[in-house]
């Protein structure tokens, strides 16, 4: 059975459902998932009048829960009432309520295991008091991790949604250590990759320039790396960010821990802006495309979709990761050896927590 995706509609009056649409209708997207978008047919049409010939025949599989989704199908569960009014461009109490609801039933279903995984389109952060990722941490378990994904090109962030002026209060070493943890413990799970290496970006300028710029990369940074290497975790840096993105040595690694927020994105969407915004160390698998609300063109069908339908492969991938990690390291020694006609060896998973055993 092909896994299905809870779909949020974000902001009513933003980009949310034209990049929904066009990312659905763009190629074989329905072979590989169910997507259950959580939204509202009357709002969606308002949209929809906007976009061209190719976006607008669209018909709708309404339906009450996730299992009764159908594949090849636009399945919508209803989360806000019709007469939401749809002012493109212009944040609105009426339009962050919608967006609150849709998140909220989106998120009931994950608890219940009705869907698989969950892709967010943008909201007014007003709409949550904060971001996605923080109220995802406290609806699920685990300690969030925001990271921004494009290829082989990982940022994740100490510090998310924080005033520039209140940053260095939270540098502290117990909380990049725990940052670095959960990211080299993504990167293995939700990535496939064996022995990740994390750079870790320096606070201040040059790298504190031995301190003449500031002591946080001496006296915090340098021993929570330290101790992430006593665990195993292949860590380096601080690296000043300026020169480690501008002569590409991002590119000698799997992924790069910045301080916070600007630091980390301004370079990442440089390099690319149609990347995913990943979850990363909860129990359940969150995506979105990496851009805002776009209210200077909603509503005039110039929205690009590609972040968007990145963040639905994307969501598919983790989702196949995650469980085949799972399953590997479920028994510690899940293979053995058998001889197998001439001699020749084959390799055999053995579930040992059911295979019994004779004395002979």
């Amino acid at each position: 059975m092909k896994p299905i995706i809870a779909i949020t509609t974000g902001d009513t009056n933003g980009i949310g459902y034209e990049v929904i649409i066009k990312s659905l209708l763009w190629g074989y997207i329905f072979e590989i998932m169910r997507p259950v978008i959580y939204g509202n047919a009357v709002v969606a049409k308002q949209h929809f009048q906007t976009l061209d010939e190719d976006h607008r025949n669209v018909t709708w599989n309404m339906i009450d829960s996730p299992e009764q989704a159908k594949d090849g199908r636009l399945n919508l569960i209803t989360c806000y009432p019709d007469n939401v009014p749809v002012q493109f461009g212009k944040p609105s109490d009426e339009a962050n309520k919608a967006a609150r609801a849709s998140l909220e039933r989106a998120c009931k279903d994950l608890k219940a295991g009705k869907v698989h995984a969950i892709v967010t389109a943008p909201l007014n952060k007003e709409a949550l008091q904060g971001g996605h990722t923080e109220y995802l941490e406290k609806q699920f378990e685990g300690n969030e991790l925001m990271m921004l994904c494009s290829g082989n090109l990982r940022v994740a962030l100490v510090c998310n949604h924080v005033a520039l002026a209140d940053i260095p209060a939270q540098i502290t070493e117990d909380r990049i250590l725990a940052k670095m943890t959960i990211l080299n413990q993504s990167l293995k799970r939700d990535f496939g990759l064996e022995k990740p290496r994390i750079a870790v970006l320096a606070l201040n300028p040059h790298a504190g320039d031995a301190g003449l710029l500031g002591k946080e990369e001496q006296e915090i940074i340098i021993p929570a790396i330290n101790k992430a290497k006593e665990q195993g975790i292949w860590a380096f840096g601080p690296y000043a960010a300026d020169g480690f993105f501008g002569s590409e040595h991002y590119l000698q690694f799997d992924a790069v821990l910045a301080m916070y927020h600007d630091q980390g994105l301004i370079p990442f969407k440089t390099l690319d802006m149609s990347g995913v915004n990943f979850t990363a160390g909860l129990n359940i698998i969150r995506t979105s495309p990496d851009h805002g609300t776009g209210y200077d063109i909603a509503g005039k069908n110039q929205a690009d979709e590609s972040s968007m339908r990145h963040a639905l492969f994307m969501a598919i991938d983790v989702l196949r990761q995650r469980a085949e990690y799972d399953e590997l390291t479920a028994n510690p020694l899940p293979f053995i050896e058998r001889n197998e006609g001439e001699g020749k060896p084959r390799r055999e998973f053995i579930d040992f927590k059911t295979t019994k055993y004779e004395d002979k």
